[in-house]
């Protein structure tokens, strides 16, 4: 803990120091009232406060013509429903070296590619996590070698590929190593596609393959978005996590806009109790739905408030329901 407060000063010093090459820094905050009216753990139900569930500050800087870095810092509050302090560690730490006008190499923590893009299209993360990150298919970060770019000059057909630990934003912790590759072509201005791919070792004899295809069509006032996604878990035993998850989000008034998505899980998640700030049942296959407002009080400011209902299969549990107001604001 004492290590990441000493990081999380030292990108405050780090930004107030002017070099020779441009240097920004920014960051973010998106947090929550939230009341548990039901759920599948009767234990949790009334239960409601308010937490942070994302910090970001941000140093960026431009080295060279072609060179560039970023030192991100995250820190959030647990997301189990207990207290606890809102602990910084390292999100992002990359060398980025455009080495041609079409290609960029990126060196340490950086984005995945598992679900950048589909998270850059869904537009409303800090109202909730895309589904490959929402059921931990994935981390949002890898510590590795990333190349991403475009396959034509015309930026129609676009990559994105990575070799890394396989342990998020940890460093390495067994033999095996993590590949992704994603595929994306933009026929038009509006109609977006992508094809993901990836392949980890992630313990002694257990290996995880994990793919999604994704479409989406988008313009000024709204956006639609499908997404299917299947993960194969092979060790001991073998198991399959399958889901269907569609979203929509539309304009309603000039700082007015209506969001919904529906996911469907086809199987239980193994891992669903441990999912922060919405802990879903690992016995049961499910169906998730979200439904919001988002209301723009300034262009960096958002109010949003929104619902959360998971629905079991099984009979015997109950429904987690859970209405949040949401804030979001930038800098």
């Amino acid at each position: 803990m004492k290590t990441s407060f000493r990081l999380f000063v030292l990108l405050l010093v780090l930004s107030g120091i002017r070099p020779a090459h441009a240097q920004r820094f920014s960051g973010l905050v998106f947090g929550d009232y939230y009341y548990v009216v039901s759920n599948h753990q009767p234990e949790r139900e009334a239960q409601n406060g308010f937490w942070l569930r994302r910090v970001y500050f941000t140093l960026d800087q431009q080295l060279g013509d072609n060179l560039s870095m970023r030192l991100r810092m995250e820190m959030a509050h647990p997301g189990n429903f207990s207290a606890g302090n809102a602990v910084p560690f390292v999100k992002d730490a990359y060398l980025r070296w455009k080495f041609t006008a079409n290609h960029e190499l990126f060196i340490g923590i950086s984005p995945s590619a598992t679900f950048n893009l589909v998270e850059s299209v869904w537009g409303y993360r800090p109202v909730e996590k895309t589904p490959d990150d929402l059921y931990k298919l994935a981390s949002s970060r890898e510590f590795g070698l990333a190349l991403r770019g475009k396959l034509v000059s015309s930026g129609k057909l676009r990559y994105h590929a990575l070799l890394g630990n396989g342990e998020g934003t940890k460093s390495e912790g067994n033999k095996g190593k993590k590949v992704q590759l994603a595929l994306q072509f933009f026929p038009t201005d509006e109609l977006v596609l992508e094809v993901y791919g990836d392949y980890a070792r992630r313990q002694a004899q257990e290996q995880v393959y994990t793919g999604h295809v994704f479409a989406a069509y988008r313009t000024a006032t709204y956006r639609l978005g499908i997404e299917y996604s299947h993960q194969r878990v092979q060790r001991d035993v073998e198991r399959d996590l399958r889901y269907l998850s569609g979203f929509a989000a539309l304009q309603a008034g000039r700082d007015l806009y209506l969001f919904g998505r529906v996911d469907r899980l086809f199987d239980a998640n193994p891992q669903g109790e441990r999912i922060s700030y919405l802990p879903m049942a690992d016995n049961s296959r499910a169906t998730f739905v979200l439904a919001g407002i988002d209301y723009r009080l300034h262009e960096k400011v958002h109010v949003m408030p929104n619902v959360e209902i998971v629905l079991y299969d099984n009979s015997d549990l109950d429904r987690d329901v859970m209405p949040r107001l949401t804030f979001f604001y930038r800098f």
